[in-house]
């Protein structure tokens, strides 16, 4: 049996109903004639905490116990999962402790921390955030929830996929951002138990290629951390579960350079008048560059959280 399934997604949906934003679908005639194909752009830079990341966070705490949300929740993110778990559980009535590396987006950090999460930080380089977060939720008696590797959350970020199939049902290709695969993983899941036909295709940046190695070798390869500036998508292995997902659903993936990464995100600030952060981008930079084909293309933008002096420096240089 999978572990999740088209209706898991939809449960998802409705626990989110009216919680989550129901993020627009952009489209730029620019953007379909240097493509060569009509592409409609969900923007989940404009969803509760500037990410998709906050609908699986929802999904997941709403869906614990009482008693085990009363005493809290611990994850572990470089920003964007963080944020999103910190928004949740304010909503939901519990606590949230965020475990981010000492490198992390000054941006997130402020964010998150504004959102009430207390952070404990680590050294991304030299310390694995899964053991710091494991140890504190056994010490401080925390549930734990995980920026990808839980049914749960795959589940809420799959309905981003469900809106953009009602919003334009006869995709022939969604396009997301990969890092940990969980945004991918419930795309894949809500998109192809609508429509068996649809082709779901993954970006990676090109120095954090570890999902596309690792469905090559038919098992889970570790690159170590990523020296990109989609921080995002750092994910130095895939996830346990969402390498099972991605393996049977997944079509292709394929990767993006930094530089491209750049030029992605100005074109969307310029040409569509959205903000997006370098992971967020990926999609983009992957049609622009001729990576991705296709009639009729959904991409989903992940993320905005990137500060305005750090968006400035990057599209600027």
């Amino acid at each position: 049996m999978p572990l999740i399934e088209l209706a898991d997604v939809q449960a998802a949906a409705e626990r989110l109903r009216g919680i989550a934003h129901r993020t627009p679908v952009f489209t730029s005639r620019t953007l379909d004639a240097l493509v060569g194909g009509s592409v409609y752009v969900k923007a989940e830079c404009l969803q509760r905490g500037g990410a998709f990341k906050f609908r699986g966070a929802y999904n997941k705490i709403s869906s614990l116990p009482e008693d085990e949300r009363t005493q809290g929740v611990i994850a572990y993110s470089s920003g964007n999962h963080a944020q999103a778990v910190a928004i949740a559980a304010r909503l939901l009535g519990s606590r949230a402790t965020i475990v981010m590396p000492e490198d992390a987006p000054p941006a997130k950090v402020d964010a998150t921390r504004g959102y009430g999460a207390e952070i404990v930080t680590y050294d991304r380089w030299t310390e694995r955030r899964e053991e710091i977060g494991s140890r504190l939720a056994e010490e401080r008696g925390l549930a734990l929830v995980r920026p990808y590797d839980d049914p749960l959350v795959m589940a809420g970020q799959g309905t981003a996929a469900l809106e953009l199939l009602d919003d334009v049902p006869d995709l022939d290709v969604i396009v997301t951002p990969v890092g940990g695969g969980g945004l991918i993983a419930g795309t894949a899941t809500a998109a192809k138990g609508r429509r068996a036909a649809i082709r779901i295709v993954g970006v990676e940046p090109e120095a954090g290629d570890d999902t596309a190695q690792s469905l090559a070798a038919g098992a889970r390869v570790n690159l170590g951390v990523p020296r990109t500036i989609a921080d995002g998508l750092q994910a130095s292995e895939p996830g346990e579960l969402t390498f099972e997902v991605n393996r049977e659903l997944v079509d292709e993936i394929v990767t993006v350079s930094d530089a491209e990464i750049v030029d992605a995100m100005t074109f969307l600030f310029d040409r569509m008048k959205l903000v997006v952060e370098p992971s967020g981008a990926v999609g983009v930079a992957a049609l622009l560059n001729g990576r991705v084909r296709g009639t009729r293309i959904g991409v989903v933008i992940s993320g905005g959280n990137v500060g305005a002096a750090r968006f400035a420096e990057l599209v600027g240089g």
